[in-house]
């Protein structure tokens, strides 16, 4: 930890390592830590699984305390192995908008949405997806942060864990707005773009939406995209828009 702890002796495999390879290095560590409980939680749920067979009079109790706990057993390794792979972007194993862009392509391109990858915004941060349909214009970034991390909105404020998520928040709102008068002015088509940020990790309640900016996980995006339009572009609109923002915007290598 930063700092350290003057009442804890600092532990040498560990020290000066990343927070990333310490929870990988804690997570090996607990293996068998893990299996020991899963092995208990499976007697339990066998036990009960008996107890519930015998109390309904249901037939073959032992075989229903046993397919019980084995249920609980699989449900525990799979829970397990889920937590552990939701951290897989911010330990650097996976990449984010490879995520986040096979979402968008399957569950948008067949309902008329075009969407665009790596592109820098002129004058501002690049973004990971832009995406143009019918309902309108989404501006699609991705981040990660350590499992621990409080994603949250108080009052008015975004916060990321302890600290003010005002910067992440301003720099796609300003990309977003920057954005959106380009095209405007290239296409001829009046336009408003809203950001969204994928959040790969983190401890977050379905969405966020504060200081301008809507956070929510990978899987929800394209349903928020489509649960209610903000625009209405036809298809000759939605091609015109794509074809101006893929020449106006240069494409991140």
């Amino acid at each position: 930890m930063p700092g350290g702890s003057i009442y804890v002796t600092p532990d040498d495999q560990v020290h000066g390592l990343s927070p990333q390879v310490m929870y990988e290095q804690f997570w090996i560590k607990d293996a068998d830590q893990r299996r020991k409980m899963r092995m208990v939680k499976a007697a339990v749920g066998l036990v009960a699984g008996l107890v519930l067979a015998y109390r309904f009079a249901l037939p073959s109790p032992p075989v229903i305390g046993i397919l019980a706990g084995l249920l609980v057993g699989a449900a525990d390794a799979f829970w397990a192995w889920h937590s552990y792979e939701a951290t897989a972007v911010w330990r650097g194993r996976r990449r984010g908008e490879t995520i986040t862009g096979k979402l968008l392509r399957r569950k948008l391109r067949r309902r008329g949405y075009q969407v665009l990858d790596g592109r820098a915004v002129p004058g501002q941060a690049s973004i990971d997806h832009l995406v143009i349909g019918p309902g309108g214009i989404w501006v699609v970034d991705n981040e990660a942060w350590d499992p621990d991390t409080e994603i949250a909105r108080y009052g008015e404020r975004l916060f990321l864990g302890e600290k003010y998520g005002t910067k992440v928040a301003k720099a796609l709102v300003d990309a977003s707005d920057a954005l959106a008068q380009v095209l405007s002015r290239e296409s001829g088509i009046p336009v408003t773009i809203e950001p969204l940020l994928a959040v790969h990790g983190g401890k977050i309640r379905r969405t966020v939406t504060a200081e301008g900016l809507t956070l929510l996980k990978p899987r929800l995006v394209a349903r928020w995209i489509t649960q209610g339009p903000r625009a209405e572009f036809d298809g000759q609109q939605v091609e015109l828009l794509a074809r101006t923002a893929a020449r106006v915007l240069r494409r991140m290598g």
